[in-house]
């Protein structure tokens, strides 16, 4: 199957191209120097100075389809273009196209009332301010999200949310302003499905605490501001829910689709990166009498990784195309499938790109060891391996029911 880029997706590539070419590159020392020194607490200036430029270029909100909001793109005209920005770890903040806000931003699109998209969707779209997503939780296996504990109360005119969560990305960052909060608002119902509500909670309501960053892999800020947050008798008006009560999960499956997809297609530009940097450095390095790039080993891990790249590939082309055609929930299988290879693949090439470059491969100077933390997270963000391949299997079974 094929799947050739519009005239509009081309220019958009050769657009973004030339941009990292002259922004985003030149700026990753700066980038790691400042997530590194100034910590997840700040924003990091290089990403704030970027961002005006990239706006000016025309190359903003490009991952929302919906009319009058992004760019209008499908889900596969997104792709090669979310790929190209997944090359750099600080790209796709820099272009308004960044996790958790990606996600939030298509949940207001999507589900919010007019208000609610006047007050959190206008200003995220301008990347004015930031948000959070808070779902999983330390106490509980939250790859079971109907074992989330939190609580969400109705009182009066007002909601009471009591949670303890973590892993909530962007809690950290002083721009962030709104937290979509998941909790179960009907714990007694017979469907465990719809005991989940997901309620609008901004930051700086009293009760709101953001205890703590999270280090990925002894990283903090950068490339996650991953955090722990507690709810403590956190009162929100009761025009903050979202879409109505015991619809969480509803909410959850329309955006955690489009987020799976979109870790994809970065994944895919960060090991195509990866590569480069491994193919780059295999020729330059001698060691034995010749260059690294002619020892056997080295040929054969590139040729494997240009394969698995491709396979994930077109594994997320095709999901993309499936999303658009016939929606989310039908291309559940072909979301579950890439959820899996993409994370492992990038993990796999990384590994190899690392061990290309010796000891400095294990040091943030060619930016592989930060790559490899993004890269392992995402084999559990989202939902871990075991769940979308326990996913995979029973659809498989249920064809020969």
């Amino acid at each position: 199957m094929a799947f050739e880029p519009s005239p509009q997706v081309m220019d958009l590539q050769q657009r973004l191209h030339a941009f990292m070419q002259a922004h985003i590159y030149p700026n990753e020392g700066r980038y790691v120097q400042e997530a590194e020194s100034l910590g997840p607490w700040k924003v990091l200036p290089v990403i704030e100075e970027l961002k005006p430029l990239a706006r000016e270029a025309g190359l903003w909100n490009l991952f929302l389809p919906a009319s009058g909001h992004g760019a209008g793109l499908s889900n596969l005209d997104y792709a090669p273009l979310c790929e190209i920005m997944g090359r750099s770890l600080m790209a796709p903040e820099v272009f308004n196209c960044s996790a958790p806000d990606t996600g939030n931003m298509e949940v207001l699109a999507r589900y919010g009332t007019p208000e609610q998209q006047e007050r959190w969707l206008k200003p995220l779209l301008a990347g004015e301010i930031r948000s959070c997503f808070a779902m999983t939780e330390p106490g509980v296996a939250s790859s079971d999200a109907t074992n989330i504990e939190s609580a969400i109360v109705r009182d009066g005119d007002h909601y009471l949310i009591n949670g303890h969560k973590w892993y909530t990305t962007g809690a950290t960052d002083p721009r962030c302003r709104i937290a979509i909060f998941m909790g179960k608002s009907d714990p007694d119902h017979a469907d465990r499905h719809k005991q989940q509500s997901m309620i609008l909670v901004p930051m700086d309501t009293p009760g709101v605490e953001v205890r703590r960053s999270l280090p990925v892999f002894g990283f903090y800020g950068a490339p996650d501001r991953a955090s722990e947050v507690v709810f403590k008798d956190v009162r929100v008006p009761a025009a903050n829910m979202l879409l109505g009560e015991g619809r969480g999960f509803e909410i959850a499956q329309g955006r955690l689709g489009p987020g799976r997809i979109h870790h994809c297609m970065r994944l895919i530009g960060l090991a195509e990166r990866s590569l480069e940097k491994m193919c780059r450095r295999a020729s330059e390095r001698v060691a034995f009498g010749k260059r690294v790039s002619e020892q056997g080993v080295t040929v054969e891990r590139i040729a494997q990784a240009r394969i698995l790249i491709e396979q994930a590939r077109l594994l997320t082309l095709n999901a993309a195309d499936k999303m658009d055609k016939v929606g989310n929930k039908a291309a559940l299988l072909d979301i579950a499938m890439i959820k899996v290879a993409a994370p492992q693949m990038a993990c796999q090439v990384i590994d190899w790109a690392i061990q290309a470059h010796g000891g400095g491969g294990t040091s943030n100077d060619f930016g592989l060891t930060m790559a490899y933390a993004m890269a392992r997270i995402l084999r559990l963000a989202d939902g871990p391996d075991e769940v979308h391949r326990a996913q995979i299997g029973r659809l498989e079974l249920r064809k020969y029911a």
